[in-house]
């Protein structure tokens, strides 16, 4: 399994049980925060493994050119 894939689901982990943790808190009910804590962080899940790819190909780019791209 490649390492970004792996950081993506253990991140898809800790976000999960945050999310169910927060939304049945605020809810009280075990139903709507699993359905809150299923969506939003899978769909954050997803950005994340591309915005890690996104820096990856930024990274790559920047060794090949000498790193003559600016960073702040």
């Amino acid at each position: 399994m490649s390492r970004d894939l792996t950081k993506t689901l253990t991140y898809l982990s800790i976000h999960l049980t945050v999310g169910f943790s927060v939304a049945y808190a605020f809810t009280g009910s075990v139903t709507l925060a699993g359905g809150i804590a299923l969506i939003e962080p899978c769909i954050n899940a997803v950005a994340f493994f591309f915005h890690e790819r996104a820096w990856q190909r930024f990274d790559a780019r920047r060794r090949s050119l000498g790193g003559r791209i600016a960073t702040a």
